[in-house]
C-alpha cells in the first residue's frame, strides 16, 4: 500500500515563504506524476502544479513566478516552495500522487494518492 505523508504548513505572513513537503512511502514500484492542489474555504479543489516522471512542470496561473514544484525521485519525494505568499493563497494544499505499488502477489499495480492535507494561512 502506498501513502503520501504533507508537512511545512503554518501561518505566514504575505510576502512571506514556505516550502511544503510530501513523501510516498510503502511497497512502490514506481512513481510517475506528482502534484500540489489546494482548497481555499468556500471554493472548490484546484490544481496548484504538477510534475511528471520526465520532470514536464505545470502551474496554474494564479501561481506562476511565485511558486516552485520539485521532486526528488529517490525519496519520493514532492516539494512545493511557496515565495511572496498572498492571502488568497490561504488554502488547505493537499499533494497527489500515482505510479505502481507491489501487491500481495508481486505484481505492480497502480495507485492513486492523496496526502492528508496542510493548512496554509497568509495573513498578517
Amino acid at each position: 500500500q502506498v501513502q503520501l505523508v504533507e508537512s511545512g504548513g503554518g501561518l505566514v505572513q504575505p510576502g512571506g515563504s514556505l516550502r511544503l513537503s510530501c513523501a510516498a512511502s510503502g511497497n512502490i514500484f514506481s512513481v510517475n506524476s506528482m502534484g500540489w492542489y489546494r482548497q481555499a474555504p468556500g471554493k472548490e479543489r484546484e490544481l496548484v502544479a504538477t510534475i511528471t516522471g520526465g520532470g514536464s512542470i505545470n502551474y496554474a496561473d494564479a501561481v506562476k513566478g511565485r511558486f516552485t514544484i520539485s521532486r526528488d525521485n529517490a525519496q519520493n519525494t514532492v516539494y512545493l516552495q511557496m515565495n511572496s505568499l498572498k492571502p488568497e493563497d490561504t488554502a488547505v494544499y493537499y499533494c497527489n500522487a500515482d505510479g505502481a505499488y507491489y501487491g500481495d502477489s508481486g505484481v505492480p499495480s497502480l495507485f492513486h494518492r492523496w496526502g492528508q492535507g496542510t493548512q496554509v494561512t497568509v495573513s498578517s
